[in-house]
């Protein structure tokens, strides 16, 4: 590292400039980058997955991709109803619709006769927004409907769980409301124009990132997820990173040595933190490939390529900038800082006094946090969790109110011989929980020999009901003949979570060579390890009781529970807070060992850790909470269960488990903390002290 760091400081302006060819071309670049993402979550093999890739093939359409509906309301509902799906398929190419009048379908009209329903099929559009063509179209015939006199509303899942319009909003702008965020931070941490510093390397990293991504996309399909992952984690990793460098070099500035000494101290102890945290992550992220599916495999290895670029820019550009500038971005506070803090100092010094105590009360707390999580649900959201005052929501509820089936809008799609559509029909007709099944008449419906039937369920696909039906149509046809979103969503909980364990075992096993080598201790990685489980699990434990039980949904954010968990949120939600969880973990022990390895005294140790990481680690945990509080703001409630599920993670791991938690269990480790068995450290080619 002292090799580096003098190449770095020699070459700085090379550096610099270098990073600012990276930035503009990355930022230049970027709109690309997003534009080259896949939103295909692909389940090869899975057999819901491959009968709606059949279904989209050969009827143009549905499969994986829910319908919209059009809610006609009035006296005549049925009639008009009908009148505007002939309008609707004669005016919108490639559109298949659903109407009472269709055989089966009769419960699109409710009890009282005055809510019907279309069930409507546009062509799907490859991209973000599978409607996009069709949509405003669909639009324009609503409001003209509007003007001849039919009382008429376009709803649909897809709209429901988008929050509507404005669900397109674009993570840059959470990643701006969090930049703002991060500054107030950094300047009451610094009081100075260091402030800038952390934040001008984490928008380097992130566009950076963006035109590594680029590149990828090139070799590879990226999943659209990565666009977060990057821009979130980017934001508080890079931040992180330069955060430690920075705020240690300012320690050895105010120790008496000159700026570039201080620089090279700041990078030989922080820099190597960095380095190893870093790596960490990123392997860590990796394993991500070990799992048999794309969408998770490109999770990653496009997240890998967050750490190693935040990693690459604090290790080159942070001391460039601090050898060129330092001394001058200390205004206006320019009384040297120790980088101790006496707050945390103390609340180390009770910790470690109080260590069985403070161990019985975090450990008590963590496991009750984590409780919820053994009723875990996935799938995608009940209907009556995306309940709103929005027109589109308000006239589904009318509907289901009114006798309409639950399911219509997430129909289960069954694909049949032509010779044999009736008999199936009737066969899952029967079927408890089955509300109705339909038998479309219209040519579209028909291809190659085989119907496709819609089955509706009586209640919510995500609801234990909706289910347990979804499950007695797939056993009494077939699971390779049943598709819909409601099968695939089945599909892909056993897809990924049957898969799982080999994923988290794979990210246990590289994580703990990684940091026994680091640290030069068998204990600290496993101590690290079981803590990183226990404030996952708290955080999936309370994200389960606000938006599954609804414990609070409705306070925090205006909205009901949504009786499930998203399907792909505790993966990417590990993904996120174990690497983030692992960072700090890495700072505070890596202190612990330096001030131990100075002085040989592990309650002094711990106290001089805490001290030196406890504001750090805080700080940038703050900066993270406030960047997902800000992501929790958009309107689509899947994106505010993961940033429910970030934030809860990020003040749980800083304040209970690092700033509590681990410092009592390292003092009570004692000396078993810093040793590693001789056959584990050769293998590791780690040099003792």
């Amino acid at each position: 590292m002292g090799r580096f760091t003098d190449v770095v400081l020699r070459h700085r302006r090379l550096v610099a400039l270098f990073w600012v060819v990276v930035a503009v071309t990355g930022g230049v670049l970027a709109p690309t980058t997003v534009d080259r993402l896949s939103y295909e979550f692909s389940l090869p093999g899975q057999p819901a997955y491959e009968t709606n890739v059949d279904i989209d093939e050969q009827f143009g359409g549905g499969g994986t991709t829910d319908p919209l509906a059009l809610v006609v309301t009035g006296p005549d509902a049925q009639q008009q109803a009908v009148a505007l799906a002939r309008t609707v398929e004669q005016t919108v190419d490639g559109t298949r619709t659903v109407t009472a009048d269709d055989p089966g379908a009769e419960s699109l009209t409710g009890e009282g006769g005055e809510v019907s329903v279309v069930v409507v099929y546009p062509r799907v559009t490859p991209g973000p927004e599978p409607y996009a063509e069709a949509q405003p179209r669909l639009e324009g015939l609503v409001e003209e409907a509007r003007a001849s006199g039919t009382e008429v509303e376009l709803t649909g899942f897809l709209l429901l769980a988008e929050g509507g319009a404005e669900g397109d909003r674009s993570v840059l702008v959470e990643v701006a409301f969090g930049a703002v965020g991060a500054l107030v931070v950094l300047a009451l941490v610094f009081g100075s124009l260091l402030a800038g510093v952390p934040l001008l390397v984490a928008a380097v990293s992130i566009l950076g990132t963006y035109l590594a991504l680029l590149g990828l996309t090139g070799v590879t399909d990226v999943s659209f997820v990565v666009q977060y992952l990057v821009a979130l984690i980017g934001l508080g990793v890079a931040i992180d990173y330069s955060l430690l460098i920075v705020t240690r070099w300012r320690e050895e500035r105010a120790a008496g040595r000159d700026n570039d000494d201080a620089v090279r101290v700041a990078m030989r102890t922080a820099g190597e933190s960095v380095l190893f945290s870093g790596v960490t992550v990123a392997v860590s992220l990796a394993a991500l490939v070990l799992v048999p599916l794309p969408f998770l495999r490109s999770i990653g290895l496009g997240g890998l390529l967050i750490p190693l670029l935040s990693v690459a820019t604090s290790l080159t550009l942070v001391p460039a900038l601090l050898s060129a500038f330092g001394p001058r971005l200390t205004w206006p506070r320019r009384k040297p800082s120790d980088g101790r803090s006496r707050f945390w100092a103390r609340v180390a010094t009770v910790v470690v006094r109080r260590r069985w105590l403070t161990i019985v009360g975090s450990g008590a707390l963590l496991l009750a946090l984590a409780a919820p999580v053994v009723t875990l649900t996935l799938g995608s959201p009940q209907l009556d969790g995306l309940a709103s005052d929005a027109p589109a929501s308000r006239a589904a509820t009318t509907a289901i109110d009114d006798g309409v089936p639950a399911g219509v809008l997430r129909p289960v799609e069954v694909v049949v011989p032509e010779s044999d559509v009736q008999t199936v029909a009737d066969e899952v007709r029967g079927l408890q929980g089955v509300g109705a099944v339909a038998v479309p008449a219209a040519d579209g419906w028909t291809a190659d020999g085989r119907s496709l039937l819609q089955v509706w369920l009586t209640d919510d696909p995500a609801s234990d009901g909706g289910r347990d039906a979804l499950d007695r149509v797939r056993t009494a046809v077939g699971t390779d003949r049943v598709g819909g979103s409601p099968a695939e969503d089945a599909d892909f909980v056993s897809a990924v979570y049957g898969n799982v364990v080999w994923v988290v075992l794979g990210v246990v096993v590289v994580t703990f060579l990684l940091l026994a080598r680091a640290l030069r201790s068998f204990w600290l990685p496993v101590k690290a390890l079981v803590l990183n489980v226990l404030s996952i699990g708290a955080a999936y434990g309370v994200t389960v009781l606000v938006w599954q039980e609804g414990f609070g949904s409705e306070l925090l954010f205006g909205q009901p529970a949504t009786g499930v968990i998203t399907t792909w949120v505790p993966i990417a939600a590990f993904s996120f807070l174990f690497g983030l969880s692992m960072d700090y973990e890495v700072f505070i022990l890596s202190r612990m060992r330096e001030a131990y390895d100075d002085h040989g005294d592990t309650p002094r140790a711990v106290v001089d850790g805490i001290a030196h990481t406890g504001r750090l680690v805080t700080s940038a945990a703050l900066i993270l909470f406030l960047a997902f509080v800000a992501l929790s703001t958009v309107p689509a409630v899947e994106v505010k269960i993961l940033a429910t599920t970030l934030a809860l993670g990020i003040v749980i791991d800083a304040v209970v488990v690092r700033g509590l938690l681990a410092p009592a269990l390292v003092a009570v480790l004692g000396r078993a903390n810093w040793t590693l068995p001789d056959r584990l450290a050769r293998a590791l080619r780690v040099r003792r002290p």
